[in-house]
């Protein structure tokens, strides 16, 4: 049985003020590729995934796809989130 799994994570600090896009590859447990946006390129943890970073990161329209992801992907589901991660911080104990 093999499992192939993509994540896709979005890391909010003090709101939208600074927000961190990061997307995950993993193959049978193991992550061989993932982009950060901090970081603003590919990077790949297995020879598998160094091949692929080489490949995406020569490619400019895929960088700044995802690159925008922070606004087009983070930023636009803020609001929707919102209620159900920042505001119910404190319920937990109670």
């Amino acid at each position: 049985v093999f499992q192939v799994m993509e994540s896709l994570e979005c890391h909010f600090i003090n709101g939208t003020e600074k927000v961190r896009f990061v997307m995950r590859y993993i193959y049978n447990r193991q992550q061989y590729l993932m982009f950060d946006s901090e970081v603003g390129h590919y990077v790949g943890f297995t020879p598998m995934g160094r091949m692929n970073a080489k490949r995406l990161n020569s490619d400019p329209d895929t960088l700044e796809y995802r690159r925008a992801a922070v606004d087009t992907y983070c930023r636009y589901n803020y609001e929707g989130i919102t209620p159900f991660s920042v505001e119910r911080r404190g319920e937990r104990g109670a």
